[in-house]
């Protein structure tokens, strides 16, 4: 006995398996019921090249009615495109890292941008995958490593933007501030209400802004004619509370303890002060510390932390603008933003 016939519309029921619990419709299901070529369909989504309204309100209305849904990963093979930006961070677990990535992508999601973080710790390789997929990269990682991979080579001829960590001279624009006058001010802020004996907690010294808050420290007690002491300068191993917390007692069993500190992160003087209290030290009574960064613990930590404020989340925002900028094929100048010190009650 011969098959019957199909029902009308059967096969056109069948080309729509968007529904709920079918599989993703495909481009070509789109152009069959729009009644153009998968061609024409591209060139709608991607707005590519003209399309005249009719026929461009016919793909529309296929994929809304299909639900078709593009895979970015290969329409960047066609384009050449991903409409993705790798965010690179030494670690994310820093208060400070997370304001200026949520700057960087306020920026990119109003122009069509969504960013992957990747966690560089030291100089570590970037995750090579997204490396290869990402028009452009916005690192926070250590300056001498942003351009060179795990081998030495050098990374992928794509945009790259530094931001806060950057190197001078290199050809590369970034977004920072100017950390070592930063430094200075801090210092001469306790200068300036009587302390002599300042101690400097600080963090390894292959980060550039590391170095240069260094300097801002030594310049600032230079110019007041105090010598630099080596036994009040203590270099931590990272920029955790922790670490900051490892540093500071050793301060207090010196013969003339410090009366005053000044920590180049914000992490590492909350963790000062959580080490200066244990010993019995009033905060600012006995020991007065001033941070780095404005984190937003800085303003609710007990005492409240006198601090360098950066513009963290601006930071992030300009970054991301001098990227936009060199993927339209600008070669924008770098940006130094101001900073301000927030004066609380720790110092």
């Amino acid at each position: 006995m011969p098959n019957p016939p199909p029902r009308p519309g059967r096969q056109a029921r069948a080309a729509a398996p968007s529904e709920p619990g079918g599989a993703a419709a495909s481009i070509a299901a789109v152009a069959a019921l729009a009644g153009v070529s998968t061609a024409t369909v591209s060139r709608v989504l991607n707005q590519s090249k003209p399309v005249n309204a009719e026929t461009r309100g016919r793909v529309e209305a296929a994929v809304a009615q299909l639900g078709y849904r593009a895979n970015p990963f290969a329409r960047s093979l066609i384009s050449g495109a991903s409409q993705l930006i790798l965010v690179v961070v030494p670690d994310m677990a820093n208060p400070f890292f997370a304001e200026i990535v949520q700057g960087i992508e306020s920026v990119m999601r109003r122009h069509g941008y969504n960013i992957v973080l990747s966690v560089a710790s030291g100089n570590g390789p970037l995750d090579p995958v997204y490396d290869r997929l990402t028009d452009g990269v916005i690192s926070l990682a250590h300056a001498h490593s942003q351009r060179s991979g795990a081998d030495g080579t050098a990374r992928r001829d794509v945009p790259w933007v530094a931001c806060s960590e950057f190197m001078t001279g290199a050809d590369m624009p970034y977004v920072s501030i100017d950390h070592a006058q930063a430094a200075m001010d801090a210092v001469q802020y306790l200068l300036n209400r009587g302390h002599r004996r300042i101690a400097l907690i600080t963090a390894e010294e292959d980060y550039a802004w590391a170095q240069q808050r260094r300097l801002g420290y030594e310049t600032a007690l230079q110019r007041a004619g105090l010598p630099v002491l080596p036994a009040y300068v203590r270099v931590a191993r990272g920029t955790d509370y922790g670490d900051g917390s490892d540093v500071a007692g050793g301060l207090l069993t010196l013969p003339e303890p410090p009366t005053a500190v000044f920590a180049v992160a914000d992490t590492l003087a909350i963790g000062a002060i959580k080490a200066f209290r244990r010993a019995g030290r009033r905060v600012p009574d006995d020991i007065a510390v001033v941070g780095f960064d404005n984190v937003p613990l800085a303003q609710v930590f007990e005492p409240g932390l006198t601090t360098i404020a950066q513009p963290m989340r601006e930071l992030g925002a300009a970054s991301a603008e001098l990227l936009l900028a060199q993927l339209t094929g600008e070669q924008p100048p770098s940006r130094v933003l101001p900073h301000a010190l927030v004066v609380r009650d720790s110092g």
